[in-house]
């Protein structure tokens, strides 16, 4: 009986330390899985930070263009306006100029100014609403020619110079004007 019952203390013993010994084996794998899920965290955290920023930085990008593309529409506009506004459709052999037009001075003056294209054909006001025309009967943007000897109207903001460069984007929602000269070379 008590051969069975050393016999019992010593496989209990034995299975204790084994066990003992696959708990700490265990214990170690469980920390270093739990250390290499905290760094893969880390690192998730770290790479959706650098997403989001990329994201971030795609928006900003995209309003940029956005802003670039209403300006060369208004650009373009103007452009039209010119030639549509002058005498000749502009003349001479070479291409003409539409110049941002400051809202204290004339285009006679900002023509005059320019080394280039001296004389003034217009000053033109143009204003673009945004969206697609659903009707023929709906203004889609309105223009005004002050002729080039006055200021004309000098309200700041139909000025693009000092104008912010979101403000065509704002300016489109509420039809703002911005003015433009009409300039040639002699």
């Amino acid at each position: 009986m008590m051969l069975k019952l050393l016999l019992l203390v010593t496989l209990t013993t034995t299975i204790t330390c084994k066990r003992g010994g696959k708990i700490k084996k265990l214990a170690a794998e469980i920390i270093a899985l739990q250390d290499a899920l905290a760094a893969a965290l880390n690192d998730t955290v770290g790479s959706l930070d650098e997403v989001m920023e990329v994201i971030d930085n795609f928006k900003a990008e995209q309003v940029k263009v956005k802003e670039d593309n209403a300006w060369i529409a208004h650009h373009a506009a103007a452009a039209a306006a010119c030639r549509g506004s002058t005498p000749t459709g502009g003349s001479g052999p070479w291409g003409n100029a539409v110049l941002p037009k400051e809202n204290t001075r004339s285009c006679t003056e900002v023509c005059g100014a320019d080394p280039n294209f001296t004389i003034c054909d217009a000053d033109v006001s143009i204003s673009g609403f945004a969206g697609k025309a659903e009707s023929y009967a709906t203004p889609v943007g309105y223009f005004y020619n002050y002729g080039c000897t006055t200021p004309g109207n000098t309200d700041v903001r139909f000025d693009e110079v000092k104008a912010q460069s979101d403000a065509v984007m704002k300016g489109a929602e509420r039809g703002a004007y911005y003015r433009y000269c009409c300039c040639r070379k002699p």
